[in-house]
């Protein structure tokens, strides 16, 4: 069992940047992949990033290539999303998520603990 907190959301302009984080807590910390989600209104929950906690190695949507990077702290059980460039169209509610996948996968299906979510919201 693993208990997720995301942090960091808020309000930004168009172009400019920001930094979530996403620390576990409340059990062994023993998950293969984190794994950043997002959900707009009227929009399905969508992969966004995801990270293989042993060796690092990392995997993103196309809409965010080269524009989001995730990174992870293992020794403080947590994992950060850097957004740069952001566009209104990344305004959502994101989700770190926790999986014990051999692989990355982007289907939610494959997360099994979700954290309650922070608001980012980018304004033109």
């Amino acid at each position: 069992q693993v208990q997720l907190v995301e942090s960091g959301g808020g309000s930004v302009m168009a172009g400019g940047s920001q930094r979530l984080s996403c620390t576990a807590s409340g059990g062994t910390f023993s998950p293969t992949v984190m794994g950043w989600f997002r959900q707009a209104p009227g929009k399905e929950r969508e992969f966004v990033a995801g990270i293989r906690r042993r060796y690092g190695t990392t995997l993103y949507t196309d809409s965010v290539k080269g524009r989001f990077t995730m990174s992870l702290d293992n020794a403080e059980n947590t994992v950060y999303l850097q957004m740069n460039s952001l566009k209104p169209e990344d305004t959502a509610v994101y989700f770190c998520a926790t999986a014990t996948t051999i692989a990355i996968r982007m289907g939610t299906d494959n997360y099994d603990y979700w954290g309650q979510g922070t608001q980012v919201t980018v304004s033109s």
